[in-house]
């Protein structure tokens, strides 16, 4: 999956640069009216949630319309480096010179933002239409002539609000591109991204990917500390109402409430899908020949299971395409994290991704029977998001019924606010060093935090209990030892693969007869 949304989100380069990366918009140094403004219709017909979900219901018994650029459009034909020369205006963000908390900054159509949509502003229950305005945009003087006749709409938009420090509007969220969306938290960079509705990510007939063809922004109040977003999602196989109520902050939370009409039944569905990347960090170092210590927009999978159990899964680059499923009834949460937060763990500066954000999915009232998949792909380049995770019901989406999801997102944090003992915080493989010569074996390295907390520890090395599981293979020792100048619990488990290819791994601790910590699971292939 090319990361082309992740570049052009914020006019960045592919080596992502900040969240406030808005104000590169001013690069270039033009002179900007004072006058330019984004223009709305003077039609103002009806809007509330209720009117969306309703529309979304009727739009699902008529024929999908793509609503793409024609092919032989001269803004398909703009290549990367010249959509970045089409920049937004800042003096003419919407809401700019209110006393409004937020302000709105909109994407011009072309290269690969190929589906302009419709963006409507809400007051008082009624809706005004954005009508696409060439004033708004500076078109640097090498691009020649755009056809801005061709443009059919904006592409998308991004969010401003002073995130970050009082009276400075900076960029925090954007939508462009199917359905894709992306945040942060304060003080943090764009990293990972977010999707409304994933459609058959693995299996027959290839990956549809549903998109919002239309927005209803709500105007904030003066006092507001949230915004609220509204967006219609629309594909071959399904439409879907979609609503967001988003406050700004550390973590930014987005509530969602989705409700979804399939044109058909679906088989495989992904309910709050997430998209990053993992290039490589310790435990797949020596694949790579590069001077940092690890690349990564996310390095784990944690799940709370609906049984108390919390589940860390490592990200992989595999040499080919897998996926893995966990549990059977709907989690208390899930989400891929950025657990390394310091700068030594990457030494990158200038991407920075120690600052990426968390991201943690709180699934609210009933979702029934399903599972968390994650899908990863193998990638030579940190420019592909290669990582997928999200919940799949297990009967699918059948099309006789809508159905209705609300979850709660936080862009920029984990689980709980207070991080418990037993979180896993390094996972590092290699070969042990007085291994048998020639032979396949591997040892694993897995760090639980706060391992000074448990009862003993300091007098007896084996106060916890070590529970290891392989389903191949053979594991040949397990050892454990508290790391007196990190105060976490060190675990060492060596696996002997033998003629297997594959061995899914797992690794409990139990302390006083009770699991401390969360469970350690580990995909080892070939």
């Amino acid at each position: 999956m090319p990361r082309w949304s992740a570049w052009i989100r914020s006019g960045q380069h592919s080596r992502r640069v900040s969240a406030v990366a808005a104000t590169c918009c001013l690069l270039f140094g033009q002179t900007v009216a004072a006058q330019s403004r984004v223009d709305v219709s003077e039609t103002s017909p009806f809007f509330n949630s209720d009117w969306l979900d309703s529309y979304a219901e009727e739009l699902a018994r008529q024929p999908f319309q793509s609503g793409e650029l024609a092919a032989d459009n001269p803004l398909r034909q703009l290549n990367y480096d010249d959509y970045r020369r089409i920049l937004f205006r800042p003096d003419a963000a919407i809401w700019q010179g209110k006393d409004f908390p937020f302000q709105l900054q909109l994407f011009h159509p072309g290269f690969l933002a190929t589906a302009p949509v419709n963006l409507n502003l809400v007051e008082a229950d009624q809706a005004q239409q954005l009508a696409f305005s060439p004033a708004v945009f500076n078109y640097h003087e090498d691009l020649g002539d755009i056809d801005t006749d061709a443009a059919g709409g904006y592409a998308g938009f991004r969010v401003h609000h002073p995130i970050n420090s009082s009276g400075r509007f900076e960029e925090f969220l954007v939508f462009l591109g199917a359905s894709y969306f992306r945040g942060v938290g304060k003080n943090q960079f764009y990293g990972l991204s977010a999707r409304g509705l994933a459609v058959n990510t693995v299996g027959p007939g290839g990956e549809e990917f549903p998109r919002f063809s239309e927005f209803w922004i709500e105007a904030p109040a003066s006092n507001a500390a949230d915004i609220q977003i509204h967006a219609l999602l629309d594909s071959p196989s399904i439409t879907g109402a979609y609503h967001f109520r988003v406050q700004p902050g550390l973590p930014t939370v987005v509530d969602v409430e989705a409700t979804l009409f399939p044109r058909r039944d679906l088989e495989r569905v992904g309910i709050a899908p997430l998209t990053s990347m993992f290039l490589f960090d310790a435990t797949n170092r020596a694949s790579f020949d590069d001077f940092r210590s690890a690349v990564h927009d996310s390095d784990g999978l944690l799940i709370q299971q609906a049984n108390g159990e919390t589940l860390w899964r490592p990200l992989a680059n595999p040499s080919a395409l897998q996926v893995s499923s966990f549990g059977q009834l709907r989690p208390a949460g899930f989400g891929l994290l950025q657990r390394h937060q310091a700068f030594e763990q990457f030494q990158d500066a200038e991407a920075r991704y120690d600052k990426r954000p968390s991201l943690w999915i709180e699934p609210q009232g009933v979702w029934g029977e399903g599972e968390v998949v994650l899908v990863e792909i193998p990638s030579s380049q940190e420019t592909n998001d290669n990582i997928v995770a999200y919940w799949q019901p297990t009967a699918g989406l059948s099309a006789d019924k809508n159905h209705y999801f609300a979850y709660r997102m936080s862009w920029g944090a984990g689980p709980s606010s207070a991080p418990q003992p037993g979180r896993i915080l390094e996972t590092a493989a290699g070969t042990p060093a007085f291994g048998a010569e020639g032979g396949d074996e591997r040892v694993f390295v897995i760090d639980f935090s706060d391992g000074d907390s448990i009862p003993n520890v300091q007098l007896d090395p084996d106060a916890a209990q070590v529970n290891t599981f392989s389903s191949a293979g053979k594991i040949t020792d397990v050892s454990a030892t508290l790391v007196e100048a990190s105060g976490n619990y060190r675990v060492y488990v060596k696996l002997d693969p033998g003629a297997a290819d594959l061995a899914e791994l797992r690794v409990a601790l139990e302390v006083d007869g009770r699991q401390w910590g969360e469970t350690w699971l580990y995909r080892w292939t070939r």
